[in-house]
């Protein structure tokens, strides 16, 4: 490619860049201007509640706490907004909290099943730049159509970015997952565990028909109780 050319691309690439920018800004602009009127009638109706002593700030408060639960989960299910790991740790300080599974001996079972599950990025992974994350689904780990991880070698049935892999890839343990394995020590597979997959997240199909990845379940990640 001669360099005029690369610079035309470039700019032409730029270009695109700030016209979705420009449209995400203004989305979020009115986004805020709507959120910031919801706010106030909501502010103003409570504080009228109160005042007329219909309820109390107490009640109000616990009240607030179990919506506030149950509307997280509701988020979640639908896949709405970005995430991140929670609670977050230094994945290169986790060693001491992996799991211990002879994984070698297990792919011919399981046939890496562990790669078709999801989950969040944390930050540190964000900010070192090497792992990939669903663009439709922000920040959760990126994968191909076949279900897999981006990262798989599917030849090998290796991790490809070993040395940098996130803190949920470092701490699952499959051994206590019934989602996976019926009897673990005799290496007996769920025989319905395709049908996990393909049912999808939460039992919801995706959107572009192949089946999207089952998360996994919410580990304690706590470097001093996993593992």
């Amino acid at each position: 490619m001669l360099p005029d050319a690369h610079f035309e691309n470039a700019d032409q690439l730029r270009g695109e860049v700030v016209d979705g920018l420009r449209y995400v800004h203004h989305q979020l602009g009115a986004n805020t201007g709507k959120a910031l009127e919801t706010a106030s009638f909501l502010y103003a109706l409570i504080e009228l509640l109160l005042q007329k002593g219909l309820l109390t700030e107490a009640e109000l408060n616990a009240q607030k706490v179990e919506v506030a639960k149950r509307l997280v989960e509701k988020f979640r299910e639908m896949g709405m907004g970005a995430v991140f790991q929670d609670p977050e740790h230094d994945k290169y300080a986790f060693a001491a909290g992996e799991a211990k599974v002879d994984c070698e001996n297990r792919l011919p079972i399981c046939k890496a099943v562990c790669c078709r599950l999801n989950f969040a990025l944390s930050k540190q992974d964000l900010e070192e730049g090497v792992l990939k994350w669903d663009l439709g689904h922000p920040y959760m780990i990126a994968h191909d159509a076949d279900g897999y991880c981006r990262h798989l070698d599917r030849q090998a049935c290796q991790c490809t970015v070993y040395e940098n892999r996130p803190v949920p890839c470092r701490a699952y343990d499959c051994s206590k997952d019934k989602r996976i394995w019926l009897d673990f020590e005799k290496r007996i597979i769920n025989p319905d565990i395709d049908d996990l997959f393909k049912n999808g997240v939460n039992g919801h199909e995706a959107a572009n028909g192949a089946s999207r990845p089952v998360q996994i379940q919410r580990l304690n990640l706590a470097p001093a109780q996993a593992g």
